[in-house]
């Protein structure tokens, strides 16, 4: 059984310590957080974890064979370098680092030691972009021709991060997973801060793609609405991808063609020799057996540790993040 230790448990602790608990391959030996109110919290839970306000206690300590660290992002890359540096495989909340260097530094000292780095982007072990996974990788939506995402708020405003770096990394990580990984052509950023001073509240980001694809993310954290949506328009159908309905995935059979008149061959430079193909056909609420995707998330870093499975969310995956975020 894996030893874990746990550094951090604030806002999104609590529930990958949950879930660390839950599963029978690993004991949560140690959780660490400078707050007396958070420590005290977890030996409420959790009596047989070990509370702490020392992180270098974790690193020190030779039974812990695994790290998860859910601090503020700017102190993912120094925890990170430390707990490999101690011989600690590590689970890091998105995004692993502020910088490409700093990723690049992570990976090379995790090969060097031959140790697991996974990145906490959660939507990746979702059912529902697994699903999306499939259908684009099937072909059954075509040519990918363009992408738009909404993840938008009211409230909880940060100070340590901007709009950007707080909510773009999931829906940057989905659509690098659902195209593949691609390396985008360019990235554009608009955005204005409102409410504190160079940290933007609203930004959108465009990013365009090989084969013509087309991404747009909108974030904000001043929303009337609270929305987790995305949709994804191919030659053939268009899906709607929105992770606050019950129904996740919506399917529509529609799209527009381009076709010859009269039996001639299609002749894109005159307008007479062309038309076009509304295609509308059913709409589908495909049934998708849901798991927790955190509760999934865990699993896959504790498989990686002890079977040496590949990372989803390793290095590879989380410096083309941080290089798109950085790009603008």
């Amino acid at each position: 059984m894996l030893n874990i230790a746990q550094i951090g448990v604030g806002y999104w602790g609590p529930n990958l310590l949950r879930n660390l608990v839950a599963n029978k391959s690993c004991r949560v030996k140690t959780a660490v957080d400078l707050s007396k109110e958070r420590r005290d919290y977890v030996k409420s839970l959790y009596p047989a974890i070990q509370v702490s306000d020392e992180v270098n206690q974790v690193f020190q300590d030779t039974e812990i064979d695994g790290v998860v660290i859910a601090t503020p992002v700017s102190t993912h890359f120094e925890l990170a370098l430390k707990a490999l540096a101690a011989g600690k495989h590590i689970l890091v909340e998105k995004p692993l680092a502020t910088t490409v260097a700093q990723v690049e530094e992570i990976g090379k000292l995790s090969k060097e030691k031959n140790l697991v780095v996974m990145v906490g982007h959660t939507f990746l072990f979702n059912a529902a972009v697994r699903y999306v996974k499939k259908m684009i990788d099937s072909g059954e939506l075509g040519d990918i021709r363009y992408i738009y995402s909404q993840r938008l708020n009211l409230g909880r405003i940060r100070s340590d991060v901007d709009a950007l770096w707080n909510f773009a990394p999931h829906d940057i990580s989905i659509i690098q997973y659902w195209l593949g990984d691609p390396q985008p052509l360019s990235v554009v950023r608009r955005g204005v801060a409102y409410i504190q001073k160079d940290i933007e509240d609203v930004v959108f980001m465009n990013i365009i793609y090989p084969n013509n694809i087309m991404a747009n993310i909108h974030v904000s954290w001043l929303d009337p609405q609270r929305a987790r949506s995305m949709t994804i328009v191919g030659s053939k159908k268009m899906v709607v991808y929105d992770d606050t309905a019950e129904n996740k995935i919506t399917i529509y059979d529609k799209g527009i063609d381009r076709k010859a008149v009269l039996g001639k061959n299609m002749d894109y430079d005159n307008p007479h020799f062309q038309t076009f193909d509304h295609r509308s056909g059913d709409v589908l609420l495909p049934k998708i057996d849901f798991k927790e995707p955190l509760k999934v998330e865990i699993e896959h870093f504790l498989d990686c540790i002890q079977n040496g499975t590949k990372c989803l969310t390793g290095v590879d995956h989380a410096k083309k993040v941080v290089q798109i975020l950085s790009m603008t």
